[in-house]
């Protein structure tokens, strides 16, 4: 199972990214992030949103080594300022806060991600600089229980909407066919969370 999981992270053209949450982890969460690296994914996008500043950036710092250790790029969420100040030059950020960035934040980074749910926010975060986004949920999932997925007819009309890559987030599996339908709707890849968070 997790030499299959492997091979299919490095051997097709969709492309996936780990989303951490380490409530999800019946294991040490580093312990997890290393099990996670193992397998080479896109990158790891550290999205611990209960955390403060403070205690982000301590955590960061850990996944951070370890990420740069298995060369798989570690991208940090939310709070930008402290992605600056520890080097970090990926971030991935809500909308709104992106909205806040000047130019010459912007600037101090190679890639920045952006959430978005609409077509309107899809548009918006490219023409303000955004180099790739995720869009959701795609499926159902328990991270969002109650709300219907968009599906991929939403996720079809995004990558029509904007040039930059976009990536489907929300219920997405090591399934091939899922891959294989999100790839067809123009997708780069898929944001994986409770999978990886779980191998």
């Amino acid at each position: 199972m997790i030499e299959n999981e492997r091979n299919h992270l490095k051997n097709q053209t969709f492309r996936i990214i780990a989303v951490s949450n380490r409530k999800l982890c019946k294991r040490p969460f580093l312990e997890q992030i290393e099990r996670v690296c193992k397998r080479h994914p896109e990158a790891v996008i550290l999205r611990e949103k209960d955390l403060t500043e403070e205690e982000y950036r301590a955590l960061a710092k850990e996944v951070m080594e370890i990420c740069s250790h298995y060369q798989v790029p570690c991208i940090l969420h939310k709070f930008w300022k402290a992605a600056v100040e520890m080097e970090c030059t990926a971030v991935h950020l809500p909308l709104p806060v992106f909205r806040m960035l000047t130019d010459e934040e912007k600037n101090k980074f190679t890639k920045i991600g952006i959430s978005i749910h609409s077509v309107e926010e899809a548009k918006e975060a490219e023409q303000l600089g955004a180099f790739y986004l995720t869009a959701g949920h795609v499926y159902a999932t328990d991270c969002k229980k109650g709300l219907p997925p968009r599906g991929l007819d939403f996720l079809e009309e995004i990558c029509k909407t904007v040039s930059i890559p976009v990536y489907g987030i929300g219920g997405v599996r090591f399934d091939e066919k899922q891959w294989q339908d999100m790839e067809r709707c123009g997708a780069a890849g898929g944001c994986i969370m409770s999978g990886m968070m779980e191998i």
